[in-house]
C-alpha cells in the first residue's frame, strides 16, 4: 500500500510537469505549426517531461482532494500558455509589419494561405516571416525556448505559480511595444510612400490631364519594392531585436508568476 501511494504521487507529478510543458509546446512559434505532426509534439512534451523529472526528483505539491488537483492542473496549463503565447506574439510582429508594407504599396488585397497557420496572410508578411524564422532558427532560438521553459520549474515550482497584476502590466507594455517595434521595421516603406504620395499629388495639380491613380500604383509598388530590396539587410538586426524582446518578455513574466 505504502508503495502504491508513492508511485501515485510521483504519477501526479509527472502529469502537473507535462500540462505545463505540452501547453508551451502547442502554441510557442516553431512548434506551433501545422507543419508539426502531433506525434512529434506529444512525443517532445513526453521527452522534456521526463527530463525535468530527473532533474526535480525532489518536488513536490501540495493539493486537497481530485479538485485541488485539477485547480493545479490548470495553473499549469495556463503558465504554459501565457509564455507560450506571448514568444508567438513577438515574432508575430513581423507579420503585422508586412500589413503595413502591403497596404502602403498597394497589394494588401493580394492574400495568399499559409498552410503551416491556416490563415490567409499577406505576400510581404509571410515574406518577412520566413526570413525572420530562418534567422532566429540560426541564432538558436528554439534551444532558447526550451532552456527558458525548463528553467522555469526552479522559479515557478509546480502549483506555486502566483498570477498578480505585475503579468498584466507587462502585458500591456509589450502590446504597446508591439505596434512600436512593427511600425519601426515598416518605416523606410512607409516614408517612401508617403514622399511619393506628395510628389504624385503635386503632379496632379501641375498636370490633372495625366492619370495620377494608375500611374501611382505602378509607381508604389515599383518603390516599395526597390525600398524592400534595399532594407532586406536589416533583418538580422530585426531578428537580433525580436529575440531581446522575447527573452525581455519571458523574463519579466517568469518574475511576475513566482
Amino acid at each position: 500500500m505504502l508503495n502504491y501511494e508513492v508511485a501515485l504521487t510521483q504519477f501526479e507529478l509527472f502529469v502537473l510537469i507535462l500540462m505545463r510543458l505540452a501547453s508551451f509546446v502547442s502554441v510557442a512559434p516553431f512548434f506551433n505549426t501545422t507543419g508539426t505532426p502531433i506525434k512529434v509534439k506529444v512525443g517532445f512534451s513526453f521527452a522534456l517531461t521526463m527530463l525535468v523529472y530527473s532533474m526535480h526528483t525532489d518536488m513536490n505539491v501540495e493539493y486537497t482532494g481530485v479538485i485541488g488537483f485539477a485547480a493545479v492542473a490548470i495553473k499549469e496549463v495556463i503558465v504554459g500558455l501565457i509564455l507560450g503565447m506571448i514568444t508567438s506574439f513577438c515574432v508575430q510582429i513581423i507579420m503585422f509589419s508586412g500589413k503595413i508594407i502591403d497596404m502602403d504599396i498597394g497589394i494588401s488585397m493580394a492574400q495568399i494561405y499559409d498552410p503551416t497557420t491556416r490563415m490567409q496572410v499577406g505576400i510581404m508578411g509571410n515574406f518577412y516571416y520566413y526570413i525572420l524564422m530562418l534567422l532566429l532558427i540560426l541564432s538558436g532560438m528554439h534551444r532558447y525556448l526550451v532552456a527558458a521553459i525548463v528553467e522555469t520549474f526552479n522559479v515557478i515550482p509546480i502549483g506555486g505559480v502566483k498570477f498578480g497584476g505585475t503579468i498584466l502590466t507587462t502585458v500591456v507594455r509589450f502590446m504597446t511595444d508591439y505596434f512600436v517595434i512593427g511600425f519601426r521595421i515598416a518605416l523606410p516603406v512607409f516614408s517612401a510612400t508617403l514622399m511619393l504620395n506628395c510628389i504624385l499629388a503635386i503632379l496632379a495639380k501641375i498636370a490633372p490631364q495625366m492619370n495620377m491613380f494608375v500611374v501611382g500604383m505602378q509607381l508604389k509598388l515599383i518603390v516599395g519594392i526597390l525600398i524592400i530590396f534595399f532594407t532586406i539587410s536589416m533583418m538580422p538586426a530585426v531578428s537580433t531585436f525580436i529575440f531581446e524582446e522575447i527573452k525581455t518578455v519571458m523574463s519579466a513574466l517568469v518574475r511576475g508568476m513566482s
